[in-house]
C-alpha cells in the first residue's frame, strides 16, 4: 500500500542508499515544452538531512533540469528498486542549482569526501515536501553488474580544457 512522508525516514533512506540508479523529472511552465526525464547513476547522491538530497549534475548534451528548475523550482526524483523486494519511492520538493563555482558548492562537496567526480557541471539540491511509496510490482528484476566506464573516459579524454568545457 502507498504511503506519503513529509520527510524521509530511516527506511526510505536505506532504501535510497541500496539503488544504484535514480530518476530525475522536471518540467518547464510552458505546457508546450517538453517535460524532461533522467537516469542518473554513478555515486553521485547523497542524504544532506531527512527534507534534503543532492547529487552530481554531470556535464551531457542539454542542461533541461537546471534550466527548468531555475523556471519554476519544481523537481521529482524517483528511485525504483529491480531487487528482490519491490517498492518505488518518489520524492517530490523544490530544486536549487548550485554553481560549481560558488562557496555553497565547495561546503556541499564536503558530503562526498573523497569520492569526489571531477567532472561535475553543478550541484542539483531538492528540498523535500513529500515522499511517497508505491507498490513497485510491475518493475521487472534486474542484477546490477557495473557501472559503464564511457562518461569517465570521455571526460579524461575531453578534460575541462576540451570538449568538455562548453558543457560546464
Amino acid at each position: 500500500m502507498a504511503e506519503a512522508f513529509i520527510e524521509l525516514t530511516d527506511q526510505l533512506i536505506d532504501f535510497i542508499h541500496q539503488q544504484k540508479i535514480f530518476f530525475v523529472a522536471t518540467a518547464p511552465s510552458d505546457v508546450h515544452q517538453t517535460v524532461n526525464l533522467s537516469p542518473k547513476g554513478y555515486d553521485s547522491l547523497r542524504i544532506l538531512d531527512p527534507k534534503t538530497v543532492a547529487y552530481f549534475d554531470f556535464p551531457g548534451s542539454g542542461n533541461e533540469t537546471a534550466t527548468h528548475i531555475k523556471d519554476n523550482g519544481r523537481l521529482t526524483m524517483m528511485f525504483c528498486s529491480f531487487g528482490a523486494k519491490p517498492m518505488t519511492v518518489r520524492l517530490y520538493g523544490r530544486g536549487e542549482v548550485v554553481d560549481r563555482k560558488s562557496e555553497r558548492f565547495q561546503e556541499l562537496l564536503t558530503q562526498w569526501g573523497e569520492d569526489v567526480i571531477p567532472w561535475i557541471r553543478q550541484l542539483i539540491v531538492l528540498r523535500i515536501h513529500e515522499a511517497r511509496t508505491s507498490c513497485g510490482y510491475t518493475v521487472p528484476r534486474f542484477e546490477f553488474v557495473e557501472e559503464r566506464e564511457t562518461f569517465r573516459r570521455y571526460c579524461e579524454a575531453n578534460g575541462p580544457k576540451g570538449k568538455l568545457e562548453k558543457y560546464m
